[in-house]
């Protein structure tokens, strides 16, 4: 097969919290009237599977192409029954409910799927004073958070982070978050869509829960909510870059690893070039470039996404560029080796997210 840089569908979720931000200010087209508040780059997630849209695997759904090719697609010899990265953007323009999803463990046990949801978030845009709300207080246990999620009393246990655009935070799965309003978001996380929040109303429209479901949520949240992981936002880390663009690891994790590149006046600088063994996510947060790969190019507007397969192994990204690259990371070679070549050290390393903190790191 000829590889090429996948276009997919994109799931339109307008729940109640979202506003116009990702039209208005990131200029995405092809949205639909009214609010907007998350667009599912690639999925998939049951029931809100992406499709190929473009090119000779046009029609083909993204699981069907990752369970006949997972070589292929996602690369290094991986196999799982779900293409493994879920990217969103979101707009928080009001905020987002008080929630957690379950990690891998209680996503098996307790929901009968095969896997969890760690997180992190990359703050494309926000207001001066915007916060969020990330793990809770040390000292909150299980009755006092009770007590608080009853009361909607929010402030007295969860931690207020301030909130700035070009920082990212990772969230491991069990923590309790929330961000909003008016903060527009790029997110990567595992594909699944395992939630428990503590609101009193639905997500999707407003509309308020009975007290029975109210506090049932309330319970299966705190059956899987875990208490250790307090995260900070950061805001990345320099990589090395022979060919004068400026790139930034912003988290990295067992999970996935974010990326941010940025190149100056196409007329004065080289095409962005990368090579890769690995599926990678490419999303634009800037204007409009074109990316080139071995038979041809593709255009890529802006706050458009394309699904890079592992086969297809180099691409050039030609135009004034601000984008972003999602994958699945070899901790070692992608993450630790660049970064100690750039100067950083292990303790600013480790900061980027999970399992960066070993003896030797």
């Amino acid at each position: 097969m000829d590889w090429y840089p996948l276009r997919l569908t994109t799931p339109v979720k307008q729940h109640v919290f979202g506003g116009r931000a990702i039209p208005d200010r990131l200029g995405r087209g092809g949205l639909p009237e009214g609010p907007v508040a998350e667009t599912w780059e690639v999925s998939d997630v049951d029931g809100e599977g992406a499709r190929i849209g473009n090119g000779a695997l046009a029609g083909w759904t993204l699981r069907r192409l990752t369970l006949e090719h997972p070589a292929e697609l996602v690369g290094r010899g991986w196999h799982g029954p779900r293409f493994p990265l879920l990217t969103k953007f979101i707009d928080g323009h009001r905020p987002l409910p008080v929630h957690l999803h379950p990690d891998d463990a209680a996503a098996r046990g307790k929901e009968g799927e095969p896997n969890g949801k760690t997180e992190a978030w990359h703050i494309l845009d926000a207001p001066p004073g915007a916060t969020a709300y990330a793990g809770v207080h040390p000292g909150v246990d299980r009755a006092r958070l009770r007590q608080a999620l009853l009361g909607q009393d929010f402030a007295s246990v969860l931690r207020r982070l301030p909130v700035r655009a070009g920082d990212t935070l990772y969230v491991p799965a069990g923590t309790l978050h929330r961000f909003g309003p008016d903060t527009l978001v790029y997110e990567i996380e595992q594909t699944s869509d395992l939630q428990q929040h503590a609101m009193r109303h639905r997500m999707e429209d407003g509309s308020p829960l009975d007290e029975a479901e109210w506090r049932a949520n309330i319970e299966a949240l705190l059956e899987e909510w875990q208490p250790e992981p307090r995260p900070e936002f950061h805001p990345g880390l320099r990589l090395p870059s022979p060919d004068g663009a400026e790139g930034r690891m912003l988290c990295a994790g067992p999970y996935f690893a974010l990326e941010r590149w940025r190149t100056r006046d196409a007329g004065t600088s080289a095409p962005l070039v990368r090579s890769f063994d690995t599926a990678v996510v490419l999303s634009n947060a800037g204007p409009a470039v074109t990316v080139a790969y071995g038979a041809g190019s593709e255009p890529l507007g802006r706050a458009e996404t394309l699904l890079l397969p592992a086969a297809l192994g180099r691409i050039e990204i030609h135009g004034p560029a601000d984008v972003l690259l999602g994958y699945l990371p070899d901790l070692d070679r992608d993450v630790r080796t660049p970064l100690r070549a750039a100067g950083h050290d292990a303790a600013a390393i480790a900061a980027l997210g999970e399992g960066l903190g070993r003896p030797g790191a």
